[in-house]
């Protein structure tokens, strides 16, 4: 009976539009200015007189720091409230984007643009944003609700790619990156109705009483869970390495530097469209199976690419598959973990998931930038890109797409 009210008290309460309208504008300013980061890198390497390891290390400092900072700010969010949460991180944000536009030595632009960006954007990620979706929505609409808040993440990648270039051209990379931290102080006004936490949650039957102890000990000698770490370490890989290094790759062909920006912001719309119907078909089909086939697609799409002749028209073609392909694991992942483990500890176990992929892209932007300095080409990157994509599509087949069981624990009342 407990259960039935619950469902009966879920479906009558009214769909919460402005949490999700004003989350996905969230993601939007959040994702925008650290895809763009790329655009900088000449430039300011230009400037600076500083090879392109020290911007890539800052850059894969920027990712690693946004992985580590998720799973603590969803710990935080999943208790304090997501308000406060994406309130710390607009300031964190906006304070290491102007430290990195004035950086008199490598060590501002490795703490303002790594450190502080990192943990700005691990504040107001994909995390916190879907997981306070998942408080707020029924399960039945959950992944395509999810696939809304990832797409709007790729709008913003959409909007600032050529915003970003804009101010670069008018202005200058270093005010370019100050106008755009001024803009992250809009966030805590956006936030307001996200305020809720995991005792909020729309249908309280997915809320267990566990400490965060417990939750972790559950997840951990999960198998499935494991697998889905596994797996979303590659989707960092490579999504990281080709915004930090794509625009000077593009340079090192012979290709004109406009084809960056278009590119870009192909990828960024495209992966509107990517995101929406991953959310639509993880809705109606397996999601193990979809996100295996995600990642064999882009194997195929990066070897094609590389083997092909490397034209503009090339580049278009790449960049609106790889849009497509770019953040359509998002939703499918992160309503994986929601249906094995419910939304009580979601803020902190799909921070975990995603720990994982900004490991990945850690290695992706470091090794990048490393392996060029060493060989001096990115080919040894893309291909090492394309084999760990066939190794992500392995360990998703067996993941199960069930709840776990919890002898001794009963939903919170």
């Amino acid at each position: 009976m407990t259960r039935q009210r619950s469902i009966q008290s879920a479906s009558s309460t009214p769909f919460p539009w402005l949490i999700v309208v004003c989350g996905c504008l969230i993601a939007a300013i959040n994702f925008g200015p650290r895809s763009a980061m790329g655009f900088f890198q000449l430039p300011m390497l230009a400037e600076t007189g500083w090879d392109r390891t020290t911007f890539g290390l800052a850059m894969a400092i920027q990712n690693l720091l946004w992985g580590v900072g998720q799973p603590v700010f969803g710990a935080i969010a999943d208790r304090f409230g997501t308000w406060r949460v994406l309130a710390l991180s607009a300031i964190l944000y906006a304070v290491g984007l102007l430290m990195m536009s004035i950086p008199t030595h490598v060590g501002m632009l490795h703490i303002g643009g790594g450190v502080l960006v990192g943990l700005g954007v691990a504040g107001g990620g994909f995390g916190i944003i879907l997981a306070a979706f998942a408080r707020s929505t029924p399960a039945e609409k959950r992944s395509m609700i999810f696939g809304l808040g990832t797409a709007a993440g790729s709008a913003g990648m959409f909007i600032f790619a050529p915003i970003t270039q804009g101010l670069i051209t008018a202005f200058g990379w270093s005010d370019a990156l100050v106008y755009m931290g001024i803009a992250m102080l809009i966030v805590p006004v956006l936030a307001i109705p996200l305020v809720g936490n995991a005792t909020t949650a729309r249908d309280r039957s997915e809320v267990f009483e566990q400490t965060v102890r417990q939750a972790l000990q559950e997840a951990f000698s999960h198998r499935s869970f494991i697998l889905l770490v596994s797996g979303f370490f590659v989707c960092g890989f490579q999504v990281a390495f080709i915004t930090a290094h794509f625009p000077a790759y593009l340079g090192d062909i012979g290709i004109d530097a406009r084809y960056a920006v278009i590119a870009l912001a192909l990828i960024g719309f495209f992966n509107i469209i990517g995101s929406l119907a991953s959310g639509y078909i993880g809705q109606r089909h397996s999601k193990p199976a979809f996100l295996a086939l995600i990642y064999i697609a882009r194997s195929i799409a990066v070897t094609a690419f590389l083997l092909l002749p490397q034209t503009p028209t090339s580049v278009i073609i790449f960049a609106i598959v790889m849009g497509l392909l770019w953040l359509s694991t998002v939703p499918p992942t992160n309503a994986l973990v929601a249906i094995m483990f419910g939304t009580g500890h979601l803020g902190l176990l799909g921070g975990l998931v995603f720990f994982s992929h900004q490991i990945g892209s850690f290695l992706g932007v470091w090794l990048g930038g490393y392996l060029y300095d060493m060989f001096g080409s990115y080919d040894p990157v893309w291909w090492l890109g394309v084999v760990l994509g066939l190794f992500a599509a392995l360990v998703h087949w067996p993941i199960k797409e069930t709840a776990v069981t919890r002898p001794g624990l009963t939903p919170a009342q």
